[in-house]
């Protein structure tokens, strides 16, 4: 298997295979370095440490290297280490380990296997000599950077004295060269550190610094593109390395967020409904197989996008799609990852951006947990690619999600969903809003039964006023409102595609086939040039989902046993089963319903950009007239 191909799980015994190489590492071994190396001695009144300015160019010396020795030093008084340096010690040595480990995979997954054994037979030389020369030095590149990617995810963050540290003296003619080298700064880093606190504090400040040295190196090494877009997953570290990617390995983190029930949401019906559904699609992933069967039957919803005004619970929705998958994960023993991209992760630095988002889209679509991604706010977070007043860091996170959500490299394996939530989505670029492959309006309640039920649950019990004239939540009831309100999409509701459907039915009479359906879409798109072959596919994706839509039974997901534990093709073959099939009714529905969308999309754009040149007219009028009063002041 590629390393591209998807996620690599590492196990054990290739890692335990490394453990004397690595209890060496932690606990001595010599360094042939420059001698011109960064004085440990720190000059008096700065932060700073003192370096010779006379040059040594060439000059090279052996020192001995003792992490383990140097982290007992901390607490000098006491033989033994203190939890907080026994953890840095451990982790080292893992690491290494793991980096190793790394090291043969990406031995296999090149020529350099190969190479290594041609060499012991007989000593290479030539072409082939300076080739196994040139990936040995890649592997150690590659081992240098896991082993700092792996100790930034696992090792405690603390908060301690801000201090300068220094990189490593690089070497990466082996793994084990590159290793010395990472492993030779961390105790170079935490030598005489007064506490534990300064010492975490020391080792992050360096394993930062390190991972930004060797990430200005990489070009330096173009063997090593192999190793760009490979995930690893160390399931005993709860770990994901991805690749190169700065600050790359990723470890999960417990889900603190406040979980809401379906009947907690009154109105919005289509999307509750249809987020119910998505839960328990996502759940039908198949983790041996890496591919979850609706993907292959169709009807699966990679990303969404929810739209409406504010307060109409966009919010409470994201609550409940999380509440249940974590439920469902918690029946079945799956790992669940729920991560929000919000505006706080936009950077002025340059590229920040890109790598913070292109992170949270890794996080999410892990092959080996369930994943749910939102990007709340997304017209604020992702600019329009016209917008000539957005940052440069919204413009690349525009970018990646593009990329990452409809790219050539994209792979929809059917563990993940993304769901883009907006106040204003005809702000958001409309190349990455069609990416969206589902729309769900969310207008909140709408009728008077829904106003009396949503009242009624917010105020609570402690009253005693008489309900009236009403049973309570019977209009809730999630069957009977949905298709209430997919039958409120058997004709268009915006006035644009309103007047279409009107024109064609003058013209053609009504629909009856599918040369109907494609002159139907193809009127639209006269009328709406933003209606491409993607919109197309995202309305077919929703009819499809439409025949997908089958009440799975509960005790599917109560217990694993009967669904969720079973191999793929049983999974599929009972999916397939409860399969219903495409109607004439489904595909106008969905049709309109999607259109509608981006016929509202395009009259709010307008009509803010109207709104926004009669705010200028007004103000250029007003000036006008200031101008002439002052002129006749003499004041200008």
């Amino acid at each position: 298997m590629s390393l591209n191909a998807g996620l690599t799980t590492l196990r054990e015994e290739e890692i335990a295979r490394h453990v004397a190489a690595a209890q060496a590492l932690v606990t001595r071994f010599s360094l042939i370095e420059a001698d011109g190396a960064p004085s440990s001695a720190p000059i008096a009144g700065t932060n700073r440490r003192f370096v010779p300015t006379v040059s040594t160019a060439g000059v090279r010396r052996t020192r001995d290297v003792e992490l383990t020795a140097t982290v007992q030093a901390v607490h000098a008084a006491d033989p033994l280490l203190s939890p907080a340096g026994h953890t840095l010690v451990y982790r080292t040595r893992r690491g290494v380990q793991v980096a190793l480990a790394v090291a043969d995979v990406f031995a296999r997954q090149t020529v350099l296997e190969g190479l290594q054994a041609r060499n012991l037979a007989a000593p290479l030389a030539g072409a082939d000599a300076v080739q196994f020369k040139a990936y040995l030095s890649a592997a150690g590149f590659v081992a240098a950077f896991t082993l700092t990617a792996y100790l930034q995810a696992t090792l405690p963050l603390e908060e301690g004295e801000g201090i300068d540290v220094n990189a490593p003296d690089f070497l990466f003619e082996t793994p084990q060269d590159g290793l010395k080298s990472i492993v030779a700064g961390l105790a170079r880093a935490i030598s005489g550190a007064a506490d534990d606190n300064a010492m975490a504090a020391r080792a992050r400040a360096y394993l930062a610094l390190a991972q930004e040295e060797l990430l200005a190196r990489k070009s330096r090494f173009p063997e090593s593109a192999t190793f760009e877009t490979i995930h690893i997953r160390l399931d005993a570290d709860d770990v994901t390395l991805n690749g190169f990617e700065a600050g790359t390995g990723v470890k999960s983190r417990p889900l603190v967020m406040s979980f809401k029930k379906p009947e907690e949401i009154v109105g919005n019906h289509i999307a509750k409904y249809q987020a119910m559904k998505l839960a328990r699609m996502l759940m039908a992933y198949d983790f041996d197989r890496q591919m979850n069967p609706f993907v292959e039957l169709g009807g699966f919803i990679f990303t969404f996008m929810g739209d409406g005004m504010p307060g109409t619970g966009k919010t409470i929705l994201i609550q409940m799609i999380a509440g249940l998958l974590n439920d469902y994960c918690q029946v079945a023993g799956y790992g669940f990852h729920y991560e929000n991209f919000g505006v706080d992760q936009i950077s002025s630095y340059q590229g920040k951006s890109g790598q913070n988002c292109k992170a949270f889209v890794n996080a999410v679509t892990n092959p080996r947990a369930i994943g749910f991604g939102t990007v709340d706010d997304v017209d604020q977070v992702a600019a329009k690619r016209s917008d000539d007043r957005a940052s440069a860091g919204q413009q690349e996170v525009t970018a990646v999600l593009m990329e990452s959500f409809a790219g050539a490299s994209t792979v929809v394996r059917g563990n993940c969903t993304f769901g883009m939530f907006s106040n204003h989505p005809e702000a958001v670029d409309d190349a990455l809003r069609q990416r969206a492959g589902a729309r769900w309006l969310i207008d909140g309640p709408q009728t008077r039964d829904d106003y009396i039920d949503i009242f009624a649950l917010l105020i609570g019990r402690n009253h005693s006023i008489p309900l009236g004239d009403h049973t309570l939540y019977a209009g809730q009831s999630i069957k009977t409102a949905v298709k209430a309100s997919y039958d409120g999409h058997a004709h268009p509701s915006e006035v644009g595609l309103a007047a279409v459907w009107e024109r064609f039915e003058k013209e053609n009479g009504g629909i009856s086939s599918l040369a109907d359906i494609g002159t139907y879409l193809y009127r639209i798109k006269e009328v709406e040039p933003r209606f491409t072959g993607r919109a197309i596919k995202n309305i077919t994706d929703a009819i499809k989902m439409r025949a997908m839509d089958i009440d799975l039974p509960d005790e599917w997901f109560s217990n694993p046993e009967p669904f969720l534990h079973k191999s793929y093709d049983e999974k599929k073959q009972m999916i397939e089963a409860l399969r219903t099939p495409i109607t004439l009714d489904m595909v106008l529905q969905e049709i309109n319903r999607y259109a509608d969308s981006e016929f509202r999309y395009a009259d709010t754009s307008d009509r803010t950009a109207i709104d926004e040149i009669v705010r200028r007219e007004k103000q250029r009028e007003r000036a006008i007239g200031e101008i002439e009063a002052m002129k006749r002041e003499g004041k200008w």
